[in-house]
């Protein structure tokens, strides 16, 4: 959210936490409706008074049709959520997260000793990526010497097929699964 938005945000909870408190006090008789009605009336009346309000109220106004009907997320934050744009002088290229998650899927899968794995990827606004890997190991596998292979593997991997530097690759090995009996 913008810095604007989030100051009118404070200012505009602020007055609804106000009018709510009045109207309770209203409500429950511990505050006079004839007292509270003639300085809403006072104000409103004043020529100086009378144009704040109407002021502050054009704004809320606004400001409440905006946050109804548009959403405050830029374009260039939703491109980043679903992956990479990448430019150059002949135009330019989106790389989405998923494409990633295939390569590191491919990737994962051409080992022996994988089962299975499921993939996530995160990316910020540097086009940072960091690789998320929960797999399923075969019983001989040695664990250690798979992620380093497969850490390196998903590395080299997104690197040639995207240009992208990955910034982690985080395993986790969530199961081993069962020796296979050969009948």
């Amino acid at each position: 959210m913008k810095i604007l938005e989030k100051v009118t945000l404070i200012i505009y909870s602020y007055i609804m936490l106000v009018l709510s408190i009045l109207a309770c006090l209203l409500v429950f008789g511990w505050l006079d409706v004839d007292l509270v009605g003639k300085i809403v009336n006072g104000a409103i009346v004043s020529n100086v008074w009378g144009k704040v309000i109407l002021g502050v109220s054009v704004v809320f106004i606004l400001l409440s049709i905006k946050c109804i009907f548009f959403d405050s997320t830029s374009k260039e934050q939703i491109k980043e959520r679903q992956g990479v744009l990448l430019e150059n002088e002949s135009g330019k290229l989106m790389i989405s997260k998923e494409t990633i998650e295939n390569l590191v899927n491919s990737v994962a899968k051409g080992f022996e000793s994988t089962e299975d794995v499921v993939t996530r990827v995160e990316l910020d606004k540097e086009n940072n990526v960091k690789v998320y890997a929960n797999l399923v190991v075969s019983s001989e596998a040695v664990i250690k010497d798979l992620s380093a292979k497969l850490q390196t593997s998903i590395k080299d991997k997104i690197k040639k097929a995207t240009d992208l530097e990955v910034n982690e690759v985080n395993i986790t090995v969530k199961k081993v699964a069962e020796k296979k009996q050969e009948e």
